[in-house]
This record gives structure tokens, C-alpha cells and sequence, in this order.
């Protein structure tokens, strides 16, 4: 069971496996940094700590980002779309991103 407010709970609209998408944007650049997924729960940690959590789909677990890289991103503030079905996250990204070590995981393909 999680500790999400039922307000907000009421107000998402989850995928079949119970998940919503998060955008990440930088507070500074407007970068769009990131995709995520969150659960009730791991939204409500986020909102809780100030720290970006997210579901692992591959993994089936919680991971904060930049718990292992150092990379961590500080969340100034959550938003939630109109149709409920997606989340935006403003933070202050600290180190890269992406995995790859790309500022962000959207640097690598242009398809224009």
C-alpha cells in the first residue's frame, strides 16, 4: 500500500501495469533530460524526499536516480499534465543524465 495522497492518486490515469510516464526537464536549460515511469509509489517518494524515483520495468524495483552514478536530479516541482496520464518533473540535474553519459538521453538521434 502506498503513503501517495488519494487526491493525487485519484487524478492519475496508469497504464496497464499501473504506471505512469515522467518527463524530466532541467529548471535551468528547459532541457528535456529524461523518461521515466513511476508508481504510486515511487511518486510519492518523490514527492516526499525532493529526489527522483522511478519503477525499474526491467529490473521490477525503485531506483533513485543517481543513487549508483552520482548523477542525482533535485526536484523542484511535479506536474501533472491535464489528462492525468503523464507526469513533468523540473529539477536541478547534477552530472549527466543518461546513462550513456549524455547530458541527456535525447542528444544522440536527430530524425529531421
Amino acid at each position: 500500500m502506498t503513503s501517495l495522497d488519494p487526491a493525487i492518486a485519484a487524478r492519475l490515469k496508469r497504464n496497464p501495469d499501473g504506471l505512469v510516464p515522467a518527463i524530466v526537464q532541467d529548471a535551468t536549460s528547459r532541457a528535456v533530460l529524461m523518461l521515466g515511469w513511476m508508481d504510486d509509489e515511487a511518486l510519492h517518494r518523490t514527492l516526499t524526499t525532493g529526489r527522483s524515483t522511478f519503477w525499474s520495468r526491467s529490473r521490477r524495483e525503485y531506483w533513485v536516480k543517481g543513487e549508483t552514478s552520482g548523477h542525482t536530479q533535485h526536484v523542484r516541482e511535479v506536474r501533472l499534465d491535464c489528462d492525468g496520464d503523464t507526469l513533468l518533473l523540473i529539477v536541478d540535474q547534477v552530472g549527466a543524465a543518461c546513462h550513456t553519459g549524455d547530458a541527456t538521453c535525447f542528444d544522440a538521434d536527430v530524425l529531421t
